[in-house]
């Protein structure tokens, strides 16, 4: 019998696996969320324990071996050595979240509750600088708080804003020839988030790890920026590449062979109905500079390149193909022109849909099991034939979906495989 990787490589070259490949956990876009990470451990019976927060901006839970094989996934990941926050992902402690959930969080992880109810987030675990981020009472997952100065256009720098692009040094290359070997002896197919090469990626743009970020750190400014700053964001995505090229070449040094997917960006160009931006804009702000990442990255490793953008972006996949991407997420079929049927009789043979497997709006949520079930395997007949397709839902899996969709989407996903 193939294993976890062969599958994932004979998906991802379009060729039919032995059996669908499966990804939860494996990405900070095919995460689950810390709260329903904890109810599926249960629900198996694995031991009892925190679960530790991958990734704290969304609350992320991580995906241990015990409930990977439960699950049947086949992919895992690996991610820099500190968080969205800055905080390095060791000596971890317990946090009481605001939901009365123990989980694990790093050592210099530090937050507080305001007058509000509201749980603010330090970056690098500074308190006595102004909170990156805040999670308000009722919720789940923490939004940024925007730290812009006020914008005085004579007086912008670009320079502001490659501020935390900077090449890796020793302790950094010591910790990937650790975990990339570490995670590949697990016989899985191995997802590489090395970070630095998020071109325009808008959750980034806040600079959530900075203590006190400069330049245009305003979503609504970055995105006015694509029209009246182009030269200023040049700049940056001329700066942020180099020095994204010159880290990828250090780092292959030591990934070797092992990887088998590079997670490139995870900048939206989608929304629910249309896109942020035109075709020509795409093409000349963005489109270099990934063709640069990507055509290293295929002339100097086997890896395959991996593109996340939500929405309504059929009318942009020859452009993320010309531009070298090979993998797709979320693939989110519920958004306009987005039907299953079109994108693999279009591009199934060019591109890989990682995601895409059930609606994560409506019926995953809100739909009954039989409806999940039945929704799945639709979704499965479609996009799996040929390869070419890796199962993972539209985005990550919320708080507070419920238990018996999510094992009823196993269970298909079990039927199917």
């Amino acid at each position: 019998m193939n294993n976890s990787r062969e599958n994932l490589q004979r998906t991802l070259n379009h060729q039919q696996p032995e059996r669908m490949v499966v990804d939860f956990g494996a990405s900070p876009v095919t995460g689950i969320h810390v709260l329903l990470v904890e109810k599926l451990r249960n629900h198996f019976g694995l031991e009892k324990k925190p679960v530790k927060v991958s990734e704290p901006f969304q609350m992320l839970g991580e995906v241990e071996e015990d409930l990977r094989e439960a699950m049947g996934v086949d992919v895992i990941g690996v991610s820099p050595s500190s968080d969205m926050f800055g905080n390095p992902m060791k000596d971890w402690k317990e946090w009481m979240t605001p939901w009365q959930q123990v989980v694990l969080v790093p050592g210099t992880f530090t937050v507080r509750v305001d007058g509000n109810g509201d749980t603010l987030m330090y970056p690098q675990g500074d308190s006595t600088v102004a909170p990156s981020a805040k999670m308000p009472k009722a919720a789940y997952f923490f939004d940024a708080i925007i730290r812009q100065e006020p914008l005085d256009e004579s007086r912008l720098d670009p320079e502001d804003n490659v501020e935390e692009f900077t090449l890796i040094g020793a302790d950094d290359l010591d910790y990937w020839s650790r975990v990339i070997p570490e995670a590949a002896r697990k016989g899985k197919g191995l997802l590489a988030n090395f970070g630095g090469t998020g071109i325009g990626d808008i959750a980034l743009v806040p600079g959530l790890n900075l203590k006190a970020p400069r330049g245009i750190r305003d979503v609504a400014d970055w995105y006015m920026s694509t029209l009246i700053r182009p030269d200023y964001l040049h700049y940056v995505f001329e700066k942020q590449t180099d020095v994204a090229l010159e880290n990828l070449a250090r780092i292959k040094g030591v990934a070797g062979d092992h990887v088998d997917v590079a997670y490139i960006c995870g900048t939206d160009f989608g929304t629910q109905e249309s896109s942020f931006c035109d075709l020509d804009t795409y093409e000349s702000l963005y489109a270099p500079y990934y063709r640069k990442i990507n055509n290293w990255i295929h002339e100097n490793t086997g890896w395959k390149t991996f593109k996340h953008s939500c929405g309504a972006v059929e009318p942009f996949m020859e452009h993320f193909i010309d531009s070298g991407f090979d993998i797709i997420n979320p693939v989110q079929i519920n958004a306009a022109g987005m039907d299953p049927v079109l994108l693999k009789k279009k591009y199934g043979e060019r591109l890989t849909f990682w995601g895409g497997g059930v609606d994560t709006q409506r019926v995953l949520p809100f739909g009954s099991p039989e409806e999940v079930k039945a929704h799945v395997l639709r979704e499965c007949e479609i996009f799996a034939p040929g390869g070419g397709f890796v199962f993972n839902t539209v985005h990550n899996i919320q708080a507070n979906v419920p238990l018996e969709n999510v094992l009823a989407m196993l269970e298909a996903i079990r039927l199917f495989g």
